[in-house]
């Protein structure tokens, strides 16, 4: 099955974020881009790719040790920029991002730990996904908008892992599904 770590937003919070995207759909060549649906918002802490079923039970156990070691922290979105000249418009964020690193850092760990391969380290940049395109486009206009983008702060409480459902009709603007497969409180929150 398909998975990664994520943090998911509040509904109160992507619902301040839909208001913002709706704006940036009016503006010239929005119809352009594959625009990620609401259910898709989420910040991806590390993704795993294909994992076979009889490694996720480890993989699960290592993610809630990681989960236990992190304690509740702040965030919020905010601003936004852009990835590969255009390809991707992402949603950033404030507060307290040290902290959402450290829990992807630590996502990534369990991984590893779990025997999956996750390639090279890359230093995680907090961002969540609002639009691809599949040639470069120029994203100026999306992340001048979005610089003066902030939404309220919440408490993140836990680390999710989350399956996704890649499209398989052939429909054009067909969106990946999105399936929690388990959730971990941080620091025994909740």
């Amino acid at each position: 099955m398909r998975l990664f770590a994520a943090v998911l937003p509040p509904e109160d919070v992507t619902n301040e974020l839909a208001a913002e995207v709706a704006l940036l759909r009016r503006l010239p060549g929005a119809d352009g881009l594959r625009w990620t649906s609401r259910p898709g918002w989420h910040f991806t802490l590390a993704f795993y790719g294909e994992v076979d079923e009889d490694v996720v039970p480890e993989l699960s156990a290592r993610l809630e040790r990681a989960a236990h070691r992190s304690a509740p922290f702040a965030l919020a979105l905010r601003g936004g920029g852009q990835f590969g000249h255009g390809r991707a418009l992402w949603a950033g964020a404030s507060g307290e991002v040290a902290e959402l690193r450290l829990l992807a850092d630590r996502a990534e760990a369990a991984a590893r730990k779990a025997g999956l391969d996750m390639g090279e380290h890359r230093r995680y940049k907090a961002h969540l996904t609002l639009a691809r395109s599949r040639d470069a486009v120029d994203a100026r206009p999306y992340v001048e908008a979005l610089h003066a983008f902030a939404g309220r702060t919440w408490t993140v409480d836990e680390l999710v892992l989350v399956r996704s459902h890649l499209p398989t009709s052939g429909v054009p603007g067909e969106q990946p599904r999105y399936e929690p497969v388990a959730r971990w409180p941080l620091g025994g929150a909740g």
